[in-house]
Formats: structure tokens, sequence, C-alpha cells
């Protein structure tokens, strides 16, 4: 895992109970704050709240932030494999990277990715649901065709686009962050990221590939200061904090930007 690089804090905007002109204001607001990187989710209904209440889709929201925004990364936290083809997948990634490349530079979009968990959306939307098992297969068959479609695009993407993975399972889960991942993102508490860690250490030897410059995420929604630290110390170097744009709070970002203002010596 790579120590090294600066403390960055994600919020994740929750694509839900809100109108999106209150997305696209904090998008704006926080990306002036001085947030580093933007997630939204892949769902079609909300999480939790009004279970019909109001929900945008994702990949279409992250091509708008591609190009509203100047300077911040984003993308989804995460997006689900099974509702979309990976070649499919692999081109519009490639296009948000290049709609959000300024004055010639390089994109910033990550390619935040996992199995697929929420039985509604497969439901109502006419998705097989499967099972977690292969759900898992058909993520990691994906991400082998999400890479080769890359390097068969034209224009090719503007930079080696960042892989996120979420999850801990420790079978399946892990050997695709150890074979794929450039960030890998849980909820794991402190005390057992060491242990999940060197097994994706030892998925990658097996798959043949170096993770030293892995970035640890993990998140900061039900967590306080004393959590992060401990977090920290254990190597996560990317905080992510779940937000609602239809009950903005700025001051718990202040605050997280503050921590990590500190943390990186400013």
């Amino acid at each position: 895992m790579l120590l090294d690089t600066p403390v960055r804090l994600g919020v994740q905007i929750e694509p839900q109970h809100a109108t999106y002109p209150q997305i696209r204001d904090a998008v704006r607001r926080l990306e002036d704050l001085g947030v580093d990187i933007l997630f939204n989710w892949d769902h079609f209904f909300p999480l939790h709240g009004d279970r019909d209440g109001l929900h945008f889709e994702g990949w279409t929201m992250l091509a708008a932030w591609a190009e509203q925004t100047e300077r911040v990364e984003f993308g989804a936290l995460v997006n689900c494999n099974s509702y979309r083809g990976p070649d499919l997948q692999a081109d519009m990634a490639r296009t948000i990277d290049h709609i959000s490349a300024k004055d010639g530079g390089r994109g910033r979009f990550i390619f935040g990715t996992g199995s697929g968990w929420f039985e509604r959306d497969y439901d109502e939307y006419g998705y097989d649901f499967g099972t977690a098992g292969s759900r898992l297969d058909d993520l990691a068959a994906g991400l082998a065709r999400v890479e080769a479609r890359w390097d068969r695009l034209n224009p090719a993407p503007t930079r080696s686009i960042p892989i996120l993975i979420g999850g801990k399972g420790e079978q399946k889960t892990l050997r695709i962050v150890g074979r794929h991942a450039d960030i890998w993102h849980s909820f794991v508490p402190a005390e057992a990221l060491a242990h999940k860690l060197s097994v994706i250490d030892r998925w990658a030897e097996t798959e043949g590939r170096d993770v030293s410059g892995l970035i640890v995420s993990n998140e900061l929604k039900t967590r306080d200061a004393s959590d992060a630290d401990a977090l920290f110390d254990a190597g996560v170097r990317l905080f992510t904090l779940g937000w609602a744009p239809g009950d903005p709070d700025y001051d718990t970002v202040r605050r997280w930007l503050a921590w990590r203002d500190a943390k990186n010596g400013v």
C-alpha cells in the first residue's frame, strides 16, 4: 500500500432526496471548499429514507460533473457491473475522462466499480440478480474486458484511468482487488485492515501484480476523529464521507478538510 501519498477527502453526494439544482450547487460548493474527489452512486432508487423519493441516474450525472468541474477527481462509489456491458462501461469511462480534461490536460475520472447488491434495481429494471458469487465472477470477467477495450479505443483515455474496487470478501473480491485495483475501498475497521491487506498481497502475488502503490480508502460518515486517526495509522489515505445534498452540511465537510490538512502538514 502507498503510505507516502497525501491524505485526500472524497465526498459522496447521494443522488437521492434532492433536486438536480441542489446537486449541481453542491458540486460547485464542495469543489470550491477544496474537496479532492466527488462521488455519487450507481442505483436507480433511494437507499434510505423514502424508498420512492427523488433519485437520479449516476453515469449521466458524472458526465455533467465532468463538464461542470475544473479540479476535482470524480466517479461512482461504485458503478454496478451488472447494469451495462463491460465494453460499454469502458467507452463511457473513456468519454467522461475526455470531457473532464481541461485545456488539453489529463482527465479526472475514477472508475469505481463493484458487483452489485441492491435487488430492487435488478428486479425493476429487468436484470438477472443471480447470486453474490455469480455477480463477482461477472465483475472479474468484466474488468478484463474493460481494460482490454481501453487499449483499443480511439482516442485512448487521457491517462491510465484509476480503478477503485469496493468490498472485503477474501475469496473473490480481494482477489479482484489484487488483480485490478489502484484504490481499494471498504468499511473495514482499523484493527482488521492489516489482515485484509495481507490477503490482497497474497492474491496479488498469485496474479503476478505489484500492489505496492495501492491506495487504501475508507468511510467517515459514522466515525469521529479518533476513528479516522486509527484508520490513518493503519494505512488509509483516501477518506470518503457520505453526504446528503438535500440537507447539506458544509460544516462537517469543513471539519474533515481541516483534519485532512493537519495530517498533510498544511
